[in-house]
């Protein structure tokens, strides 16, 4: 009905001057009458220029005024002419209201109501009795909004004031004027949009008009996959390592028996690590069932009684503790079976790292989970020193723009001497921890069959806290873990790690 109300009108008229105009005289609504225009428009049919009207519409407190009067109208009417107490004002003022008025409008339009009616010099409110000024009110408020609720202009001091007390608002109107487009007919005709057998068979498709194709026209957003930071973070980690010559570890066992993860590394039996607390422990399959004997007997050794220019432990070493199966804790373990296996030929100096996944049972916060990848970086060479694990601290660091380093002594079962690292956060303005290094000690390297002048530098960092800090991200369970935004992982920037 609206598309041959604007179409026929255009036949016999060269414009409609005001959609809104237009659709009262027709009597159909505005919103139909817009959309068939913009339907139109977008075929040519017609020509169709924006119309935008500011006008003033009534708040829900301005329409509920038209039908009862302002509130200073309302409580003057209630005051009688000897006077009156203010409790009962209230009561006689509430009462006049319509019911459908709650009771917290009904007390504050009271409110407002004392308080206009006191500015116009109508009543005088003394402490317990109020009485009336004047004989005779008119209510200019409801008549300004009548006429405002009608569409008559009002002055813009009237208009001020109303809005002052938010009995008004501003509304964009919007509408279209129409004339023909270049497309125009007295009725449209339907266009096809596919070409289909029947219309061959038929032979009708001589005499179809097709839709144009828009070439200009996006079609459907492209969907694959993405990379989530993480992965981006340990790409550029991974690349850093083997611009230096390392070559990458087998890190997809993530079960180890206690024995690699602990007791291979001169981690003492009774050590607070190993604890259900901090460890998690297979129930299926609890053990393991294959160690390299000779290398056992070797490692018990150094426990019990020390070697190599060490005490040991002096304690007992209970070979069942060692076959115990854990969640690996850290990549170390690997660490210590890539050096044994070194060990059984003849020795060549090598480099090696890994980054994958680690398990402790820690209580998730903000900053912690119960798996997180760990960063493995260890050299195996003769005659190495502390110097040089510094020096290529130094070297690796830098590659990721922390090129502010400080070391700090520290202690670690397995190494010795050990260090925490430390760099200089611009952003921050402060040092701030970033991992953890040392030299592998006699104990843990001897009894795998190492040569005596070989030794061992290794360092280890944590994947997730720079992938933070990279990304702003402030909270661990936002980068990892079933709270993620999908979003993040869709658009997350490119990483770059600060490369040189």
């Amino acid at each position: 009905m609206a598309e041959e109300a604007v179409l026929g009108y255009l036949q016999s008229n060269e414009e409609i001057s005001d959609s809104g105009r237009f659709s009262e005289e027709k009597g159909i609504d505005h919103n139909e009458i817009v959309n068939i225009i913009k339907s139109l428009n977008g075929f040519g049919l017609v020509d169709a220029k924006d119309i935008k009207r500011e006008k003033w519409v009534l708040t829900q407190e301005g329409e509920l005024y038209t039908k009862c009067g302002s509130p200073e109208v309302q409580l003057f009417m209630a005051v009688p002419p000897e006077g009156i107490t203010r409790e009962g004002l209230q009561k006689i003022f509430e009462s006049r209201l319509p019911n459908d008025v709650e009771g917290k409008m009904k007390s504050s339009m009271y409110k407002i109501g004392s308080t206009q009616a006191i500015k116009n010099k109508w009543i005088e409110m003394g402490k317990s009795e109020v009485s009336r000024k004047v004989e005779h009110v008119s209510d200019k408020v409801k008549d300004l909004l009548m006429q405002i609720q009608n569409g008559e202009a009002a002055t813009a001091e009237d208009i001020d004031s109303l809005k002052r007390r938010k009995l008004i608002v501003s509304q964009t109107w919007k509408g279209y004027s129409v004339r023909k487009g270049p497309n125009y007919a007295p009725k449209r005709k339907k266009v096809a949009t596919d070409l289909t057998r029947e219309n061959l068979q038929r032979g009708d498709w001589k005499d179809l008009e097709f839709k144009e194709y828009n070439f200009l026209a996006k079609g459907q957003p492209t969907e694959g996959g993405h990379f989530h930071p993480l992965h981006k973070v340990s790409d550029q980690f991974r690349k850093i390592f083997l611009q230096m010559g390392f070559e990458e570890m087998p890190t997809n066992q993530y079960v180890e028996s206690s024995f690699w993860n602990f007791d291979s590394l001169f981690q003492p039996q009774q050590h607070p690590a190993r604890d259900s607390h901090d460890t998690f422990f297979l129930e299926e399959p609890s053990t393991t069932q294959s160690l390299p004997e000779d290398y056992v007997e070797r490692v018990k050794t150094i426990h019990e009684s020390g070697g190599y220019g060490s005490k040991g432990y002096g304690c007992e070493w209970k070979r069942e503790e060692a076959n115990k199966n854990v969640l690996r804790t850290h990549t170390t373990a690997v660490s210590a079976r890539m050096l044994y296996e070194l060990a059984k030929g003849k020795f060549e100096p090598k480099k090696y790292y890994s980054i994958d996944l680690v398990f402790r049972n820690e209580a998730v916060d903000r900053t912690h989970l119960a798996e997180f990848h760990q960063i493995e970086g260890l050299i195996c060479d003769r005659g190495l020193t502390l110097g040089h694990l510094i020096g290529v601290l130094h070297a690796f660091f830098s590659r990721i723009g922390m090129s502010k380093l400080k070391f700090k002594p520290a202690y670690n079962p397995y190494t010795e001497p050990s260090m925490e690292i430390f760099s200089y956060h611009e952003g921050l303005q402060k040092w701030v921890e970033i991992g953890n290094s040392g030299m592998f000690r006699p104990e843990m390297l001897r009894p795998m069959g190492l040569p005596e002048d070989v030794q061992v530098i290794a360092w280890g960092l944590s994947l997730e806290r720079p992938t933070m800090i990279l990304y702003g991200i402030d909270n661990i369970r936002d980068l990892a873990g079933h709270k993620v935004d999908l979003s993040l992982v869709k658009r997350n920037p490119i990483c770059r790690l600060g490369l040189q």
